[in-house]
């Protein structure tokens, strides 16, 4: 039964950490971590904040409160921060019946968009939601649910579509893929667990409770109506978007003068036995490796491991794979309804096993996918395998330490001393972490009793992971350490990602384009991304051979699903 809510704001501790700046002068943030936090005491359960309209008030009253002072003190370098606060404001608005406030938020978003497609598109739903609200409320009701169809389908026709193509596709999947069992599941296995030991939620936490209040009041209600008018108009334009590789492949010779060159994929591990004619050998003539598990430690085992008790269910765990890949691309599959019947019809209890069990098949299969696509064209590559090791679980799983950063320190100097014992010349790192996903990960974990506390432990243990990292690069400078500018759209410097934000004479950050060398939606971009690559629904191997497309630039150690 809820009693009360209780929440503590930070707002004193911005103000006073603006105290030098005038009305006329902001305060300017560089750096992800150096944005204020603030904490919201909450007593009770999640549900019911998010289902209680008073409980819900007082809760995001405060997170307004604090949001707007922050983007009235503060100028924030980097857009994708800032658009992600007015965003909060914007759901807050609608939800509150401020038709008119939410849709001046909207446009303030869509003038940070720096993307064409996403400046395009910018606050679609929400003027749909809008004008169908003032001419057939009240909302959610059959009319209005036609209304918000028919106006987005208006809009939508207006735009070049090689343009917004993408997007569309991925908006009829996440609209497919919607369930509220995900969104409580959320709730109950990554949020309550955190408020259940530390009686509050960070500022980095507590808005995926406007989130979820949001989509169930206005998305879920939609889920029909935007299943169908992405599908009308993905249906009214079959249209191939033009392929600007095809002509830039490349497939040298297995005969000429050429001289081998010794590749390495540092990821979640690599099924050998698809490039066997490609591999560096140890001294035993087995394919070259070095593993380190989740503690850091040096492990066995050329692909990340998958407990016993799932091996049975590979094949399923790559059906899904395929059906992810196959609802992004819009192709109507037995994988893709499988995967929509799974996640749209989650019910809360089976959520953690479910996601677990989806990133466990993604770190399984990610480093094989790497190598297919390294090793594609040129017979004349040899594959050497780095394999780490991913986190999977919907909660930290281990916790950040200490000693967990000495010893991922010291593996980083081990890896690359193993690349160069193996005359490795070109290393690909489709990863990455940041210093805020730490402090993230202690705030999941209980550790730290204030945000300035998690912030100062994140920082310890983040610079000493980076400086190991950097240091283990300079230590080869005839390796080229080529790596992912992230998924986040977002400057990866700004988020101090590593090892995308390192500058380095030897290290190359690369972002993602489609087919059609459209820059693609998900990809994080900023001063150290000095090249594009196709990293939209590229196929390539999974472990045993089957061929999937996956697109992106990364992956993190550590994974989480907000559940909307």
């Amino acid at each position: 039964m809820y009693k009360t809510l209780q929440i503590i704001s930070g707002f004193i501790v911005l103000l006073l950490a603006a105290g030098t700046a005038t009305a006329d002068e902001k305060k300017r943030i560089e750096k992800e971590a150096d944005l204020p936090r603030f904490t919201y005491a909450v007593q009770g359960k999640l549900d019911t904040v998010v289902r209680d309209d008073k409980a819900f008030a007082e809760l995001t009253g405060l997170i307004r409160r604090d949001t707007e002072s922050l983007l009235a003190h503060y100028d924030i370098a980097d857009k994708s921060a800032e658009r992600g606060r007015l965003a909060m404001l914007m759901m807050l608005d609608f939800l509150n019946d401020r038709h008119e406030a939410a849709l001046q938020t909207a446009e303030r978003i869509r003038a940070l968009e720096e993307k064409p497609a996403d400046k395009l598109l910018s606050g679609l739903r929400l003027r749909a939601m809008v004008a169908a609200a003032r001419n057939h409320g009240p909302v959610n009701s059959p009319a209005y649910l036609a209304e918000v169809g028919k106006r987005i389908r208006t809009e939508l026709d207006t735009l070049p579509y090689d343009a917004i193509a993408n997007d569309v596709k991925q908006y009829k999947a996440s609209a497919e893929l919607m369930g509220e069992g995900r969104m409580f599941g959320y709730l109950h296995e990554v949020l309550q667990p955190t408020v259940d030991k530390a009686g509050s939620l960070s500022s980095d936490l507590a808005p995926a409770i406007i989130n979820i209040r949001y989509s169930l009041k206005t998305a879920l209600p939609l889920k029909q109506t935007l299943v169908a008018t992405y599908a009308g108009y993905l249906d009214a334009h079959k249209i191939e978007k033009a392929d600007i590789w095809a002509v830039r492949e490349v497939a040298l010779p297995k005969d000429g003068l050429y001289q081998p060159v010794n590749v390495a994929v540092w990821d979640g591990g690599v099924d050998s036995s698809l490039f066997k004619s490609q591999l560096v050998k140890d001294a035993k003539g087995n394919p070259a490796y070095i593993a380190y598990d989740l503690q850091s430690r040096p492990t066995k085992g050329e692909l990340f491991p998958i407990p016993a008790a799932l091996r049975d269910k590979l094949p399923e765990m790559k059906a899904q794979t395929k059906g992810f890949s196959d609802l992004r691309s819009n192709i109507d599959s037995p994988e893709a309804s499988a995967v929509k019947a799974l996640i749209s019809g989650l019910s809360a209890d089976a959520y953690k096993q479910t996601i677990e069990q989806i990133g466990l098949a993604g770190n399984y299969e990610h480093g094989t996918h790497v190598a297919g696509i390294a090793l594609a064209g040129n017979p004349w590559a040899r594959l050497v395998n780095g394999r780490l090791s991913y986190g999977y679980t919907v909660r930290p799983d281990p916790c950040p330490s200490l000693g967990l950063a000495k010893r991922g320190a010291a593996a980083h100097q081990a890896y690359v001393e193993f690349f160069k014992r193996h005359k490795v010349r070109v290393v690909n790192m489709s990863w990455g972490g940041t210093v805020k996903a730490v402090e993230g990960e202690l705030e999941l974990c209980g550790i730290g009793k204030t945000t300035e506390a998690r912030k100062a432990l994140a920082r310890e243990y983040f610079e000493i992971e980076k400086r190991a990292l950097s240091k283990a690069f300079q230590s080869a400078p005839e390796i080229l350490f080529i790596t992912a500018a992230g998924n986040s759209n977002q400057d990866s410097s700004f988020a101090e990602a590593i090892p995308s934000s390192i500058a380095l004479p030897n290290l190359l950050t690369v972002g993602a384009v489609d087919k059609a060398g459209d820059e693609a939606s998900f990809t994080s971009y900023g001063p150290t991304v000095k090249v594009h690559a196709n990293g939209y629904q590229v196929e390539s191997y999974l472990p045993g051979g089957d061929r999937v497309a996956m697109s992106g630039t990364w992956r993190t150690r550590a994974r989480t699903d907000a559940g909307v």
